[in-house]
């Protein structure tokens, strides 16, 4: 159906301030700042969060694996003692250093070689070795794995000095061989990580350090732990850092759209009200000059000669142009009322044909539409009335000198009624057919432009919505997509007589 005439297009009124400055302030792109900022905040804290993640996790089984190496080396030493059936009150740390073996006359120079050397053979085939050193209380090496170990005295080793005297022992992870540092000479290259334990062994009532076991062990087993545990937490922390990101752009995204739509809309709605005071005063006080004029002009035709007939039927068609006009801009600034009925769509368009027949036929436009049943839609009478009588008056004077006029009904995916409106008229450019449902925006001469908006906005308020297509030279077919009531709605004010 032709909606707009190939006409001059008339400037558009200018926004209110109000309007302008909304517009100014809607170049803050929301959605664009929130992806960027949400992205390097939560990347980070993802990322802080990874870190500390896995650090806590190789901290941890470090310092267990340590743990347990210490009470396993110790509790070798206690059973060993007790093998070699030593006096009870006499540590393994005891006996340790070869060069005290006349300090402990109560213990024979066999037992005591006897469960120093069993108690180091057990130390050498500790699982994941690397190199297992003994010193003496004046850090001396008495015993290593590496036999250039032997004999060295390690100073300046802040790890050793800690474990003398804090009692404790004292473990460090490592991924490379430190070449400064004499006591790791490893007897082969670590291939990950390796492990270096302090381990403080003690005299019988455990009030002195007088030897040290350090042990570098690289647990194979633990590294293949950690770094299962390393890509699940990191696996873990991105899963959980996408989806907060995406749930939150998808929040905003939603929030952007609803304002974009909501600044349209109160753009729209402040120049209304702009428009609103004055059209309703020229709009009020045309209607009683009007009517006067068309009483006027009727009179006069009938006493007219006939050659003056013509000029006043001309008179009376511009001045029913001028009620339309009127009557359109009254209903457009008028607020919807809430209230929705059910309306037989066919009666209604019954209706609107017969107050379209002289006109039609004044035209000469073929019209081709077939009755039929059909769910009543969702509407009001009146409004549903309004939308017709704009859409028709519309299709006619996009067709002055005839053409075919096509109304057709069908259904929809369920609940869903579509009512498409075609003519033969001059059709419209892309251009005009973006703009069209602009309010006050039209390419007729004189046209006011809210004859498109007010059907959008009418069709919208009752869960409708409203396509345009057309083609220059070619015609416009509109389609209008009704809501079927209901029985809910069959309940509300039924409404399908002809108005």
């Amino acid at each position: 159906m032709q909606i707009l005439e190939q006409h001059q297009v008339p400037a558009s009124p200018k926004p209110p301030p109000a309007a302008e400055g909304i517009g100014l302030r809607g170049q803050f792109n929301l959605l664009r700042w929130f992806s960027l900022g949400s992205f390097l905040i939560i990347a980070g804290v993802a990322l802080a969060l990874g870190y500390i993640s896995t650090r806590f996790v190789v901290q941890e089984s470090i310092e267990r694996d340590s743990m347990l190496t210490a009470q396993f080396v110790q509790a070798i030493g206690a059973a060993e003692i007790r093998h070699a059936s030593i006096n009870p009150n006499r540590t393994i740390g005891e006996m340790l250093d070869p060069r005290e073996d006349n300090a402990y006359p109560d213990v024979s120079a066999q037992a005591r070689a006897s469960s120093r050397g069993e108690f180091l053979d057990h130390v050498e085939h500790l699982p994941d070795l690397l190199l297992a050193t003994v010193y003496a209380q004046d850090r001396t090496v008495v015993w290593s794995t590496n036999p250039e170990l032997i004999g060295v005295r390690i100073e300046d080793d802040e790890e050793l000095d800690e474990s003398f005297e804090m009692k404790e022992p004292v473990s460090t992870s490592y991924h490379e061989i430190d070449e400064e540092r004499p006591e790791q000479r490893l007897l082969r290259e670590p291939e990950y990580l390796f492990i270096e334990n302090y381990i403080p062994m003690f005299n019988a009532d455990k009030s002195k350090v007088i030897a040290m076991v350090e042990i570098y062990k690289e647990p194979v087993d633990l590294v293949a732990r950690i770094q299962r545990g390393f890509k699940t937490t990191w696996f873990a922390t991105l899963l959980g850092g996408a989806a907060i990101y995406f749930g939150l752009f998808w929040i905003v995204w939603r929030a952007a759209k609803l304002l974009e739509s909501q600044q349209k809309q109160l753009i729209n709605n402040e120049t209304f009200v702009a428009l609103g005071e004055m059209s309703s005063a020229v709009a009020h006080s045309l209607r009683n000059p009007l009517a006067n004029i068309r009483s006027s002009a009727e009179l006069a035709q009938e006493v007219a000669s006939h050659g003056a007939q013509k000029n006043i039927g001309d008179i009376i068609n511009q001045v029913d142009r001028m009620s339309r006009w009127v009557r359109e801009l009254l209903v457009s600034l008028r607020p919807m009322n809430e209230d929705q009925e059910t309306v037989d769509l066919v009666l209604a368009i019954d209706d609107t044909l017969c107050a379209f027949e002289a006109l039609i036929k004044r035209c000469g436009v073929e019209v081709r539409f077939t009755p039929m049943a059909c769910t009543p839609v969702v509407s009001q009478q009146v409004l549903l009335t309004q939308i017709l009588n704009s859409l028709f008056a519309n299709a006619l004077e996009a067709m002055p000198k005839g053409g075919v006029l096509s109304i057709e009904i069908e259904s929809q995916h369920p609940g869903h009624l579509r009512m498409t409106l075609s003519d033969t008229g001059k059709g419209m450019s892309r251009q005009q057919q973006q703009m069209v449902f602009k309010p006050f925006f039209t390419t007729k001469q004189g046209g006011l432009g809210v004859g498109l908006a007010l059907v959008k906005r009418i069709m919208e308020r009752f869960d409708g919505s409203v396509e345009l297509a057309s083609q220059e030279q070619e015609g416009t077919r509109v389609s209008l997509n009704f809501k079927v009531a209901t029985g809910e709605d069959h309940g509300a004010q039924h409404s399908t007589g002809r108005g």
